[in-house]
């Protein structure tokens, strides 16, 4: 539809590698989903989201090969002599390795240790976002982002089991997440681009500049009043008929 400018490939290749990051995002995101949501049929999804993401990654390395003119040998050396390729391609073998042993038969193969290998998704996460890094260059926005809903995932991850799925652990989260998110901006910027440090602690802090810290900030309120409109529901249709919610629950359409 000559929508993605004057190098489509490129631009391809960029939107596809980010659609792969929110979609490994999403995959991390169906544990917290399930408990903070109380939304157990989303473990049906995992699968699928999954598999979803090792094959945009896929897609990733394909139209890479087809902007080097599917020049193999280019492609191959690429990867060996570029650290972000090197990274980026050790994540897309093991997003390959997790989509293929996600069936049933593979579950029943490794018992216990199918979880142990499907716990490499996390170190993965973090190798894929590295790359996102470094590719990014200079303008490490994005990446920033998803790294601090990454930071996030962990850190929900990190509470205890009786935490996980309490409304009052969810603003803590939110805060200590956008606070990481303005530390490893910082520090990126302060270490790849030699910028002063307090020059981008300076722009977390201000709100017109709209920066990662806040995004991730807002993400989290978002979910907070998700958890509580799902919850306000959920209370509304358990009230015996006899509460005044009950009551207009009960009361005759007119």
């Amino acid at each position: 539809a000559g929508t993605l400018g004057a190098r489509p490939i490129t631009e391809a290749i960029h939107q596809v590698g980010d659609w792969t990051v929110r979609l490994l995002l999403l995959t991390l995101f169906v544990s917290p989903a399930r408990i903070v949501l109380d939304w157990p049929r989303v473990v049906l999804l995992r699968r699928m989201l999954g598999v979803a993401t090792a094959c945009y990654a896929s897609l990733h390395i394909t139209l890479y090969a087809m902007d080097q003119q599917w020049k193999l040998w280019t492609v191959a050396s690429e990867i060996v002599l570029r650290f972000y390729l090197t990274i980026g391609f050790v994540t897309l073998l093991g997003l390959l390795a997790l989509a293929i042993t996600s069936t049933d038969g593979w579950q029943k193969r490794l018992r216990g240790r199918w979880k142990k290998l499907h716990r490499l998704v996390f170190p993965l996460a973090v190798l894929g976002l590295l790359h996102y890094f470094i590719q990014s260059k200079i303008d490490v926005t994005s990446a920033v982002f998803y790294a601090g809903l990454f930071i996030w995932l962990m850190l929900w991850r990190g509470l205890p089991r009786r935490w996980q799925g309490r409304t009052l652990a969810l603003p803590a989260l939110g805060i200590a997440a956008a606070l990481a998110t303005a530390a490893i901006e910082t520090t990126w910027y302060a270490l790849a681009t030699k910028v002063p440090p307090l020059r981008v602690l300076e722009a977390n802090l201000n709100l017109a500049l709209w920066r990662p810290a806040w995004q991730v900030a807002l993400a989290g309120l978002a979910l907070l009043l998700l958890v509580l409109a799902r919850r306000g529901v959920a209370r509304f249709r358990r009230a015996p008929p006899g509460t005044p919610t009950g009551r207009m629950r009960a009361a005759p359409a007119r």
